[in-house]
């Protein structure tokens, strides 16, 4: 039976004490009651739609400027283009509010580091687009805090301390950080790059960044002047300034001393063995990596006997130059032993050995003497997260089960790689650590007169990653006025200079033995010797700069408020 209009339920009398609320409805759509009024989900996907119209734009630019950014590391080098996408986020967030401003640091910070980490699709495009969504959460806060900073005078200062707060969040946090992108690494062949001496890769990015917001304070004060008509040397002298100013910051670097002199040297050979084929399953067959070296070291020996080159002081192995723990495996014992007595000199063999106990195994670099066998050794102090260890493994394989594809977790180390090799005191760094300021800075600090960089880059062979890390020995040597020697597997192997250039070289993918003689230095820079306080400082003086912007904000409208009250 239907219910007649007349015999519906009288709606309750409405609370005198409670605002009654309607839905939304086109105006010239007639009242039908409540309930004949459309649902409220239909205006709020017009709103979203509308929004995301509005936004397209400025979402378009900052996810071009996030890319201009990845172009500007290696393997493409165009380190300027670090200065524009800076420049460009720092418009793009001028006048917008936190949230707007958050949405395009993500906007930017997605697609800059997709790119950035595209080597990573060796393990998976899920890992390059999830990865790169967890490291733009930070340029989402960044651009977020650029909105407020931008409200103060002196915003180009306070933003560049931003980017360095950004920085030193995202080198930590989270499970140790991912230093990867950071601003002084896609500037450590420009005129920026000898100011780490003085402070380090921060300061590389503050001065980088600093340069970039400069450049969008003149840009923004151009615009005012055309739209204004007003070109009157008072007017231009803004503009004219902070072009002044950021030029001044990018050749501030070029009378920066670095120092290379030194009274010792040691000649070194570096061995890269090469691996059967790049990718995740690089390894092949049981000790054929190891295999790969000895035959190389043997060759190398050969030809120090027939003087066709100059016997070495040491030799240097890459990390996992041997695949099997030769403590536990005595054919592997052997060969290393045959090959470090063939060339007559310590050798520095990284390993993967087993740890204190059955669940884990340590990543080393081990002292290899033709005399007296296995000795001094240093174990890696970071390993990577999902990739040498799984945190939360007990969760997270349940629900991806590549994580099973690690067996163990690495044990990591407790202190620096200081290392006597022969007659040389070497600071050992092994693969990702070189991209961490803390471990090489300690390495140094405790004694190291020149840095070895072993690493394993086969499974991101001819991706661009070896390339980036090679960029990181280029920041490090001038950083600490040490050569730097990367020992790589399948490459890419280098000697870099303390003045940051590349005297040596290796290909990708092959078998390759480097020679070379090496500076030993004993002096430290002031990085060295100021530590982090440097970025400390810079990233503090960023926050207190969020902090003023909100306290003032807060003050402006209260006093709006008591204006309004009193009128």
């Amino acid at each position: 039976m239907r219910l007649r209009p007349e015999a519906a339920p009288a709606a309750p009398p409405a609370d005198p004490g409670v605002p009654r609320t309607e839905p939304d409805r086109p105006l010239d759509e007639p009242d039908r009651g409540p309930a004949a009024a459309p649902p409220a989900r239909a205006p709020r996907r017009k709103r979203f739609a509308a929004l995301v119209r509005r936004s397209a734009p400025a979402s378009a630019v900052a996810a071009v400027s996030g890319l201009a950014l990845a172009a500007a590391f290696p393997p493409y080098d165009l380190w300027p283009l670090s200065l524009v996408a800076v420049a460009a986020l720092s418009l793009l967030t001028r006048g917008r509010t936190v949230r707007q401003g958050a949405w395009l640091g993500f906007a930017f910070g997605w697609p800059f580091f997709i790119w950035l980490l595209q080597w990573l699709h060796t393990v998976g495009w899920d890992a390059v687009v999830g990865l790169a969504a967890i490291e733009a959460a930070f340029l989402a806060a960044l651009g977020a805090c650029l909105v407020l900073s931008a409200r103060l005078p002196g915003a180009p200062l306070w933003g560049a301390c931003l980017w360095v707060t950004e920085e030193l969040a995202r080198d930590r946090l989270p499970f140790g950080g991912f230093p990867w992108g950071r601003l002084a690494f896609a500037n450590t062949g420009s005129p920026y790059t000898p100011l780490a001496a003085l402070g380090g890769a921060p300061l590389v990015t503050f001065a980088v960044a600093l340069s970039g917001t400069l450049l969008a304070a003149a840009a923004v004060t151009a615009v005012r002047l055309r739209r204004a008509h007003t070109w009157t040397p008072r007017a231009v002298l803004p503009a004219a300034g902070a072009l002044v100013l950021s030029a001044a910051v990018l050749l501030a670097g070029l009378f920066v001393p670095v120092p290379t002199g030194a009274d010792d040297h040691v000649r070194i050979a570096v061995v890269q063995g090469n691996v059967q084929q790049p990718g995740l399953h690089f390894l092949g067959r049981p000790m054929m990596i190891l295999d790969n070296h000895v035959k190389a070291t043997l060759k190398l020996a050969a030809d120090i006997k027939a003087g066709r080159v100059p016997k070495p002081d040491l030799v240097l192995w890459p990390e996992n130059s041997s695949d099997l723990d030769p403590f536990s495996n005595p054919a592997a014992y052997d060969k290393i032993t045959q090959a470090v007595q063939a060339v007559g000199v310590p050798v520095l063999v990284g390993v993967l050995v087993d740890g204190p106990d059955a669940d884990h195994v340590q990543n080393e670099g081990i002292v290899w003497d033709p005399v007296d066998g296995p000795g001094a050794h240093y174990t890696k102090q970071h390993p990577v997260p999902f990739g040498e260890y799984v945190p939360f493994r007990k969760e997270l394989t349940k629900v991806i089960s590549r994580l099973d594809e690690i067996p163990r977790d690495f044990y990591p180390g407790k202190t620096t790689g200081v290392l006597d090799i022969g007659p040389a005191r070497l600071g050992d760094v092994i693969c990702f650590e070189v991209a961490y300021d803390g471990i090489v800075r300690d390495t140094v600090n405790a004694g190291a007169r020149a840095i070895v960089v072993q690493t394993n880059n086969a499974t991101y062979g001819r991706t661009g990653q070896p390339e980036q890390q090679l960029a990181m020995s280029r920041l490090r040597a001038i950083e600490h006025g040490r050569a730097v020697v990367t020992a790589a597997t399948s490459g890419i192997s280098a000697i870099v200079g303390p003045d940051g250039k590349i005297e040596q070289r290796s290909k990708e993918f092959t078998q390759q033995v480097l020679n070379a003689d090496i500076p030993l230095r004993d002096g430290t820079t002031l990085a060295d010797r100021v530590g982090a306080a440097p970025e400390w400082t810079l990233a503090m003086v960023g926050l207190l700069s969020c902090a003023a912007a909100i306290a003032l904000g807060r003050r402006d409208r209260t006093r709006t408020t008591k204006g309004q009250e009193q009128q």
